[in-house]
């Protein structure tokens, strides 16, 4: 009797399950409160240049503010005042017609900006004037941040499948558990905290940039241990469900941060808030299990007992108690093997996990640079930043509920590669819409959002039942920080507009055309048991090869009689 079998027993989802989930939720919907932060925080409000220096001697002062901006700011193609030049005496010609034949020589801005605070009070843009000439540092802020999840991934990914033991976590933790997804998770929390709410006092750009990059190494433990550790606790059937029920964390995240940034116009009280969860996090995690699989893959089998007893009499699974004795739950999962340790590399040494990993990696890279390359350009469809962050996630709950029902009958490789093919059409189509046509624009671009999330969705359920056990966290680890690798170099990929307008959409659309050709060939694991060690995920291939000889020699076998 395998696990899943064993958790079957004791009712594969019930009340234990739900709990989990729950106490989870409050960490869980601080990462896109911090992840889609750059949409507010970094803001860029309209602006031009402060031209109260220009004086000439009395008529400039007499002047209305409006009539000040004609004369002082030069124009842009399509009649908005530039943001970035401005004249260095007043053209008074201006007042009279806008065709006039006198040349005009605009410079850079001289003495600052102003900026429109009608929708956001002070942004990053606002307070250290990353516009213009710095507007590329505006955008990094994102980059940088993505950078340290990207960093994270792999490290807690890492650490949380280790089994070594360290004294110093050792008496602050659980005896039994040295390393394991319950700790990890509570040194994310805690650093999480730490580095968001120093990010919010900084007194410099440099100072920002660092502790949002120390920001998202913490979170990236919270995104990858957490969906690891629910998904483990769930039997195969209800798999799906549970991945489907965890991604709604990420929407009522989204809806929190709309409601919160729609409140709070002001940058840094907007990072305390957004952070607030992980304070309730903290104080319930002492209630959070560890994953029953990692303890006895790990050879922790009375550890593993405990918590197994427990989730049979929470979800009244009493047949089951039985089966739930140390010696059937290593045997479960061939505990001899406990004596290895696994790391990234584990993930390149065999044949089928060499592509697994391949190709794994390669479609998150792709679905991470698409899914933020619409998420993060909320400024590109002519409305509100808050209406369109608001459909944005309003879109994603029916999209998600059509996935559910979606991967139960079609499987989750056919899922994934129509997802992003549906997206990379949309954005192909959006490339053909003129910005005048914003209704049209926002329609397709909403759409394209819900396939792109759609396609996210799939992935974090689909890669936990792709990696075996015992490099689970490794695995997601590894992939985690290529989709930040893709997170990361999205933001950037707006600058490319400069050189031609339709790039960056260009750039999206083949990225995500390219990762659904990849991701079709992946395995499915629709109805499957999760894999426990490498070996699982090799034997599918050594099986072909074994019917391909027995089908090669039973070929050789007939050729003599047919030729007769």
């Amino acid at each position: 009797m395998n696990f899943d079998d064993i958790l079957s027993e004791i009712n594969g989802f019930g009340k234990f399950q739900i709990v989990l989930f729950l106490i989870q939720v409050l960490s869980r919907i601080s990462l896109p409160c911090h992840f889609l932060l750059s949409n507010f925080i970094a803001a860029v409000p309209p602006h031009h240049c402060d031209i109260r220096g220009i004086e000439d001697g009395g008529l400039f002062g007499n002047l209305t503010f409006n009539q000040k901006v004609i004369v002082g700011i030069p124009t842009e193609r399509d009649g908005a005042p530039s943001s970035c030049l401005m004249f260095t005496n007043p053209q008074y010609q201006y007042l009279f017609s806008s065709n006039t034949s006198e040349e005009t020589y605009p410079v850079k801005c001289q003495n600052g900006w102003v900026y429109d605070k009608s929708i956001f009070r002070s942004t990053l843009a606002t307070e250290w004037d990353l516009v213009c000439n710095k507007k590329w540092m505006n955008k990094a802020t994102a980059t940088v941040f993505f950078i340290g999840v990207m960093t994270g991934a792999p490290l807690f990914g890492y650490l949380s499948d280790r089994e070594k033991s360290c004294a110093v976590l050792s008496n602050v933790f659980d005896k039994t558990v040295k390393f394991g997804r319950r700790p990890l998770l509570l040194v994310s929390y805690l650093s999480s905290l730490t580095f968001a709410i120093l990010s919010a006092v900084s007194t410099s750009f440099v100072m920002f940039a660092i502790m949002r990059f120390l920001t998202g190494i913490s979170l990236a433990g919270i995104s990858i241990i957490s969906i690891a550790l629910n998904i483990e606790w769930c039997s195969t059937k209800h798999r799906t469900f549970s991945g489907i029920i965890i991604s709604l964390d990420w929407t009522l995240g989204n809806w929190l941060l709309v409601g919160i940034a729609y409140g709070i116009n002001e940058w840094r009280t907007l990072i305390l808030a957004a952070t607030s969860p992980l304070i309730l996090a903290v104080m319930v995690w002492r209630w959070l299990p560890e994953s029953a699989r990692w303890l006895i893959a790990n050879g922790k089998a009375e550890a593993a007992q405990y918590y197994m007893m427990k989730c049979a009499k929470m979800n009244k699974g009493s047949k089951g108690l039985t089966t739930i004795i140390p010696e059937a739950l290593l045997e479960s999962v061939e505990s001899e093997r406990e004596g290895k340790k696994f790391t990234v590399a584990d993930l390149f040494k065999t044949p089928n996990m060499r592509k697994l990993a391949i190709c794994t990696g390669i479609v998150w890279f792709g679905v991470a640079f698409t899914y933020y390359g619409i998420t993060l350009n909320i400024s590109g469809f002519g409305l509100n930043p808050h209406l369109t962050q608001f459909i944005f996630a309003s879109i994603e709950m029916p999209m998600k509920i059509a996935v559910y029902f979606s991967l139960e009958k079609l499987g989750r490789r056919r899922c994934e590669v129509t997802a992003l093919l549906a997206t990379s059409l949309l954005l192909f189509i959006n490339i053909f819409v003129s910005k005048e046509k914003w209704l049209i624009r926002t329609i397709v671009g909403v759409l394209g959002k819900s396939t792109s999330e759609a396609s996210f969705t799939i992935m974090y359920l689909y890669t936990t039942e792709l990696y075996p056990t015992v490099v689970r966290q490794n695995g997601l680890g590894y992939t985690a920080f290529l989709a930040r690798l893709g997170v990361s170099v999205s933001p950037l990929v707006v600058l490319s507009e400069e050189a031609w307008h339709l790039l960056p959409a260009c750039i999206y659309c083949a990225v995500a055309l390219g990762s659904g050709v990849i991701a079709s060939l992946l395995p499915e694991t629709l109805d499957a048991q999760l894999p426990e060690f490498i070996e699982d995920i090799e034997k599918t291939r050594k099986q072909s090869v074994r019917r391909e000889e027995i089908q090669s020699n039973m070929h050789d076998d007939l050729l003599p009689t047919l030729s007769a």
